[in-house]
């Protein structure tokens, strides 16, 4: 499937408006470390994803596809690019807090673990220690060297 992906320069008002439908904490968006892409192709916007370095590791921030465009993997296509991005940036492991997609990321290779297992620089990050609520999935895939 051939879709594009836009760097955003700055957490633009689209981006905060999806992320805010989707629930999705917004509060550290203009934080250092962090990127922003939006996601299309030629039937229009297929949705958002971010990615924070956090070390040697990235976390999977706020990956959100709109309701339109839902149910035809497009998902999983997101995904495996936000993959291949942290990948060529060197990150030894990706890792993700969900609410509410924890079988979607477990079909695609993310393991849950209990939030004490987290490396303590991500347990740091404001995603996992404050914008997340504690009930949140915690999850992690290890990455293999590109």
């Amino acid at each position: 499937m051939a879709f594009n992906a836009v760097e955003l320069p700055e957490p633009a008002p689209d981006l905060i408006a999806a992320l805010e439908a989707a629930g999705l904490p917004t509060d550290d968006l203009h934080e250092p470390g962090r990127r922003f892409y939006r996601f299309g192709d030629d039937a229009g916007l297929i949705g958002y994803g971010g990615l924070e370095q956090i070390g040697p590791d990235v976390l999977i921030r706020s990956m959100v596809v709109v309701d339109a465009r839902r149910g035809g993997g497009l998902g999983a296509e997101v995904l495996s690019w936000l993959e291949t991005e942290a990948a060529g940036r060197k990150a030894a492991g990706l890792y993700l807090l969900t609410t509410s997609a924890t079988a979607f990321f477990q079909r695609h290779g993310y393991t849950a673990l209990p939030r004490s297992a987290a490396p303590p620089a991500i347990a740091a990050s404001r995603q996992f220690s404050a914008l997340c609520p504690a009930s949140a999935a915690f999850m992690f895939k290890e990455l293999r060297p590109q």
